[in-house]
């Protein structure tokens, strides 16, 4: 299935090219829990909220040694894996090639998770609500 994803231009913003919903772990999530969430190529960040407020968000080399039981959400951090959804997209895709960083959490002042920016493979857009729905019933399917 080609991606056809969300071009990046000016005079857009972030909440122009998020995905609305984006995959949640709850904040008790262990990191055997996310190891297994990260076991998926297509994931590159776990997303770990609290009554919908983000609290962590954890990558692979996060949990490199960390041991099974413990919550994940402790090796996991917000900082630069978090942008407003009013921020300019032409500017946080910079940003983001720039850091080679493939993952933005959307949250509001309040850290309320709002969505993911999510940078292609190539660099060259943001991937796209459709898109993604369409990967998850294709993995339904042959799962099924």
């Amino acid at each position: 299935m080609a991606c056809r994803g969300v071009d990046v231009v000016s005079g857009r913003s972030v909440a122009d090219a998020m995905l609305a919903r984006p995959k949640v772990g709850t904040a008790d999530l262990t990191v055997a829990g996310a190891r297994a969430e990260l076991a998926d190529d297509h994931v590159h960040a776990v997303l770990l909220v609290d009554a919908g407020v983000l609290v962590a968000v954890v990558e692979r080399a996060d949990l490199a040694d960390a041991p099974d039981t413990d919550p994940a959400r402790r090796y996991g951090r917000l900082g630069d894996r978090v942008v407003r959804p009013g921020e300019d997209l032409l500017e946080t895709w910079r940003a983001m090639v720039a850091t080679h960083r493939r993952r933005l959490a959307v949250v509001d002042a309040q850290g309320v998770l709002l969505g993911l920016l999510c940078l292609k493979r190539s660099g060259r857009g943001f991937c796209a609500q459709t898109d993604v729905d369409a990967r998850a019933r294709e993995r339904a399917d042959t799962s099924a």
